[in-house]
C-alpha cells in the first residue's frame, strides 16, 4: 500500500465510502455480499486487499448497477471514449461537478497557472467528455481567463493567440507540433507569442526517467515553452499533474486511494510498474473502490524538490489490454508511437494491431511519409527493423486517408491506436 502524510484522513474517507457505497451501490452491495466483506472489518489502508478489485469489464457490463443517486440527482452525464470497448457512463451530481473543479484546480495550480493567466482550451467540451469540462470547470474555480476555442484547426488557434494573447494552452502534445508547423510553413514566430505553457494531455511527453521523450524534445525544440504532462480518466475523476519538477504527476490523496498492484492484485513498491488501482474520495454519483484502470505505471515516493511530499505518478507505459506480442517482442502502443515520432521521414501514422491465421499478433503501421520514394521507404523500414528487431506490416496513406483514420465520426481525440484483435 502507497502511504502518504494524509493516512488517518483517507482512512476516514475510505470507511465512509464504503458505507455508502455499501448502502447506494447496487453493485457494491451485490459484491460485497457475494464475498461475504464485513465493511467494518476495513478500518485502514492495508485493509484495502482484503476486498475484491473492479475491473473495466465489470464496469461495462454492469454500468448503471454503480450510480448511487436517484436519476434525478444527477445533473451531468459524461462517457468514456470506448476506446476498450463499449463506452462506459459515469453521472455526476452537483457535488461531483465541484470536487471536479477542485480536483482540476489543483491540478492548475500544480503546473503553475494562475489567476492572471489565459488559458486556451485546445479540446472538445462537447460529446460527453469529462476532461473539457473539468479543465472549464478548474480554471473557472481558479480566477482565469478561459479561452474555449475546441480542437484542431491550427489556422484559427493560432489567430486567437494573435487576437487574444492567451498565456497557457492545453492540447494535445501531436496537435502542438502541427501548430509548430503551420506556424513555421506561414511565417509564423511561434516563439514571438504569448504563449509560455502547455498543459500536455492524451500523450506522453517523457520517458519513465521523466526525461524529454521524442514527442516532448520535438516540441521544446521548436517552441520554447514550459510542458507539464497531465493524466486523469473519466472514472476516477481525479488527474495526476506535474509540477514544475517534471518529475510525475502529483497525487492528490484527498480525492482518491491509489495502488499500483501486480497480475495478482498485490500491491507493488515504489519503481515497480504495474496496474494503477483506485479508490475514489467524495465521488457521489458514481464511486469506485480499487478500480483497476488498465494502465499500467509505477510512482516515485521520494518527496519532491518542489516541496511537496505526496508521491508522484510515472507515465503511463501502456495500457495493459493494448499489450502487442509480436515475433517474439512484446511492444506497448507508446513506445511504439515514440520510435515512430522520432523520424523526420514519418508525418503522421496510425498503428493497427490484428491477429494472423493462427492467432497471433500482426502489427500493419499506416504511414503518412514526408515523401513518397524508395529512398524514403527503405529509410524507415530500415529504421523499424533496427529499432524494433522485427519488421512491421507497413502500409503509406495520403493526408485525407489519415485525418480519416485519425477522426471517424464521433471521436472525441485522434485514433493513433486501432486493435482488430480476436478477443
Amino acid at each position: 500500500m502507497i502511504r502518504t502524510e494524509n493516512n488517518t484522513i483517507q482512512e476516514e474517507k475510505l470507511q465512509a465510502l464504503l458505507t455508502y457505497v455499501a448502502e447506494k451501490s447496487p453493485y457494491y452491495r451485490t459484491l460485497f455480499a457475494a464475498h461475504g466483506i464485513d465493511i467494518k472489518q476495513i478500518s485502514s489502508l492495508a485493509d484495502l486487499q482484503l476486498l475484491p478489485v473492479t475491473t473495466k469489464d465489470d464496469l461495462q457490463q454492469n454500468n448503471l448497477d454503480f450510480l448511487c443517486v436517484p436519476a434525478e440527482q444527477v445533473i451531468e452525464y459524461t462517457s468514456t471514449s470506448g476506446t476498450l470497448g463499449d463506452p462506459v457512463i459515469i453521472g455526476l451530481t452537483n457535488n461531483d461537478l465541484d470536487r471536479l473543479a477542485l480536483n482540476e484546480y489543483n491540478s492548475f495550480i500544480s503546473a503553475g497557472i494562475t489567476p492572471d493567466d489565459t488559458v486556451q482550451l485546445m479540446l472538445t467540451l462537447d460529446r460527453q467528455f469529462m476532461a473539457g469540462m473539468a479543465y472549464y470547470l478548474g480554471l473557472r474555480k481558479l480566477g482565469a481567463g478561459i479561452v474555449r476555442l475546441g480542437p484542431g484547426v491550427p489556422s484559427l488557434q493560432l489567430e486567437t493567440i494573435k487576437r487574444l494573447k492567451p498565456t497557457a494552452i492545453v492540447a494535445v502534445p501531436s496537435f502542438i507540433l502541427k501548430l509548430i508547423k503551420y506556424a513555421k510553413d506561414n511565417g509564423i514566430d511561434i516563439n514571438n507569442t504569448s504563449v509560455k505553457k502547455a498543459i500536455c494531455i492524451g500523450e506522453n511527453i517523457r520517458n519513465t526517467d521523466f526525461s524529454l521523450n521524442i514527442l516532448g524534445r520535438k516540441i521544446k525544440d521548436q517552441w520554447d515553452i514550459e510542458l507539464y504532462s497531465t493524466y486523469a480518466s473519466t472514472e476516477m475523476q481525479t488527474a495526476f499533474t506535474e509540477c514544475g519538477e517534471g518529475h510525475g504527476g502529483h497525487y492528490q490523496p484527498d480525492l482518491l486511494i491509489a495502488e499500483i498492484l501486480n497480475d495478482d492484485n498485490q500491491p507493488l513498491g515504489a519503481y515497480q510498474p504495474g496496474e494503477l488501482t483506485i479508490t475514489t474520495l467524495g465521488v457521489e454519483g458514481m464511486p469506485l473502490v480499487r478500480y483497476k484502470t488498465g494502465d499500467i505505471a509505477m510512482y516515485v515516493e521520494e518527496p519532491c524538490t518542489c516541496g511537496k511530499s505526496s508521491w508522484r505518478l510515472s507515465p503511463i507505459m501502456g495500457r495493459k489490454k493494448q499489450m502487442i506480442k509480436f515475433k517474439g517482442t512484446t511492444l506497448y502502443p507508446p513506445g511504439l508511437f515514440d520510435l515512430l515520432n522520432e523520424r523526420e521521414e514519418i508525418l503522421d501514422y496510425v498503428v493497427e494491431v490484428y491477429s494472423n491465421e493462427v492467432g497471433l499478433d500482426e502489427v500493419l503501421i499506416y504511414i503518412l511519409p514526408a515523401e513518397v520514394s524508395e529512398e524514403c521507404d527503405h529509410r524507415i523500414r530500415a529504421y523499424l527493423q533496427a529499432r524494433l528487431r522485427v519488421s512491421p506490416h507497413i502500409k503509406y496513406v495520403t493526408v485525407e486517408e489519415i485525418q480519416k483514420m485519425q477522426f471517424p465520426e464521433t471521436v472525441r481525440k485522434a485514433v493513433k491506436f486501432i486493435d482488430r484483435r480476436d478477443k
